[in-house]
């Protein structure tokens, strides 16, 4: 299990490797929202997403001769690249195995930072586990989890660590914690953050409708599984059920989860384009769509949204232009 300790020790191996991104502001965003909107710009973290900060946690952490052996990784893009890169940066191989439909951009991006890459048909049935075993038979190699790993879970909590003293430079010391969630890595890393540092913020879970399974976990009190795998254009949050490690974090430390539709986050990635100019990718964006548009649900006068990544393919940020760009 992932401890405070533990986000703190990766916070100085992290030191000097992982950018201090960004808390942006808007007037506009404020005037939508209802309230001061707070954005974490992560989707300027190296590989354009907060999955960096995980994957150099858990391969810093390694032992030496575990490390020099190479890793392996199974990830839809974002966690993809950051092991790529975090792995060429250790001098030491990485083999990452994504579904053939994730965004060409993040396939490409991590073929050119030095990983081979092995697709898979996520639709038609394969399993990437089976996948990544008969390779690791030959090969030997150290799983980096892409969230259920307490190395990249604290990794991720080192973005929470930044959150409780930008927040406060800005006067904001109880708000909601809006957090673009999966598998629930940066969530509970975050959380982890929060509860020793800031106990008036907060986390929210965000989550694509009908992909809600964290959203339904919290509210029973037990991992809830979705009922399908794809159809929606938030790839990058797209999990069957919460982690085993995970779960128990947020379940303690969470709010209430929200849930988001694939146009709201077309909105907000055109919203943060014109306001913040910064890109995301629709589940970057899903925690700004639930600051903007379901101010119902959040209370008080500030709110802080975490803009998990920005890896788009042109075709989908053209769509959330066009269908959004005068917004």
């Amino acid at each position: 299990m992932s401890t405070i300790a533990m986000v703190k020790a990766a916070e100085k191996r992290l030191k000097g490797n992982v950018r201090r991104t960004p808390m942006l502001t808007s007037p506009f965003l404020d005037e939508i929202a209802g309230r001061k909107v707070l954005v974490k710009a992560e989707c300027l973290q190296h590989t354009g997403s907060f999955k960096f900060r995980g994957a150099w946690s858990a391969i810093s952490a390694l032992p030496k001769e575990d490390r020099k052996r190479g890793v392996i990784a199974f990830s839809s893009g974002n966690h993809a690249q950051g092991v790529a890169l975090a792995a060429s940066m250790h001098k030491t191989k990485a083999v990452i195995i994504m579904p053939a439909d994730a965004p060409k951009v993040k396939i490409e991006n991590t073929k050119a930072l030095g990983a081979k890459v092995v697709l898979y048909d996520r639709a038609g049935g394969e399993d990437r586990d089976e996948i990544a075993a008969k390779i690791n038979e030959k090969e030997d190699l150290c799983l980096i989890k892409p969230f259920d790993d307490p190395e990249v879970i604290a990794g991720q909590g080192t973005c929470g660590i930044e959150i409780v003293f930008q927040a406060k430079d800005l006067r904001v010391k109880d708000a909601d914690v809006l957090v673009c969630t999966g598998g629930g890595g940066l969530a509970s890393g975050i959380a982890l953050a929060l509860k020793e540092y800031a106990d008036l913020l907060r986390v929210r879970t965000v989550e694509p409708e009908g992909f809600e399974d964290y959203a339904h976990s919290l509210r029973a009190g037990r991992p809830v599984a979705n009922q399908k795998i794809d159809g929606s254009i938030c790839d990058a949050i797209i999990t069957p059920t919460p982690g085993l490690l995970t779960f128990p974090i947020l379940n303690r430390l969470a709010g209430t989860g929200m849930v988001v539709t694939d146009d709201e986050c077309l909105h907000a990635m055109a919203l943060a384009y014109h306001r913040l100019k910064i890109v995301l990718e629709p589940g970057g964006a899903a925690a700004l769509a639930a600051a903007l548009f379901h101010g119902n649900e959040i209370d008080g006068e500030n709110v802080i949204a975490v803009a998990t990544g920005g890896n788009v393919d042109k075709a989908v940020f053209n769509l959330a232009l066009e269908k959004y760009g005068d917004f």
